[in-house]
């Protein structure tokens, strides 16, 4: 990955203000614009509040690896934690026009990573979920 911004962060959901800070600059320093800075905050903030709220099975201290770089004209974006394997893109669709009562709670988080990224891959690699996320710029 290019030059950006490379963090290990606790599964602990205070550090996700590490990570909203750590966007905000990057973004800042790249000219990026103040709408785009808010989603990429968002999408981190909700794969990463997923991964820290339900992804370990025990209450131990995991490290969780975020990078993000800037390559050629679009953002990528990197996630690495040893959680349960869990692909995101397997997730159901949520059907945003059934009435609120109806839907099925949950989904809705990453049908916005969805929406706002451009591509999403996720893979698992020697006990580590790897989520790939880019956003053409």
């Amino acid at each position: 990955m290019l030059p950006g911004f490379s963090l290990r962060i606790a599964n602990r959901l205070l550090e996700l203000d590490r990570v909203a800070d750590a966007v905000e600059a990057f973004g800042e320093a790249h000219g990026l614009s103040a709408k785009l800075r808010y989603q990429l905050r968002l999408v981190l903030d909700e794969l990463l509040t997923n991964t820290i709220s339900y992804g370990y099975a025990d209450d131990g201290e995991h490290g969780i690896h975020v990078g993000m770089a800037e390559e050629g004209g679009r953002l990528r974006f990197l996630l690495e934690d040893d959680a349960r394997p869990f692909d995101p893109l397997t997730a159901r669709i949520p059907d945003v026009n059934a009435p609120v009562d109806e839907r099925p709670i949950g989904g809705l988080g990453i049908h916005l990573v969805r929406t706002i990224m451009d591509r999403v891959a996720y893979e698992r690699v020697g006990g580590l979920n790897r989520l790939v996320l880019e956003k053409d710029i």
